[in-house]
């Protein structure tokens, strides 16, 4: 998942698999079900600068291991 800044107090969630790197920037294939576009690009700047954030699938399901964990305790 792709968490990026759209703007003054906006930010866009977004779903895809990782297509094509480059030396100055990366395409993420969105998840069609969910957005209206077929691919995106980011800059590896957009990343050191915070303006994205990346989450990867097994990121994902090992918070929600965690929080099941602390819900259990």
């Amino acid at each position: 998942m792709v968490v990026a800044q759209a703007g003054r107090k906006k930010v866009t969630k977004r779903k895809g698999t990782l297509k094509e790197t480059y030396p100055a920037v990366f395409v993420v294939d969105l998840d069609q079900d969910e957005n209206s576009f077929e691919h995106v690009s980011y800059s590896y700047a957009d990343v050191l600068t915070k303006s994205i954030e990346i989450k990867f699938a097994a990121d994902q399901s090992d918070d929600a291991s965690t929080e099941d964990q602390a819900k259990v305790s």
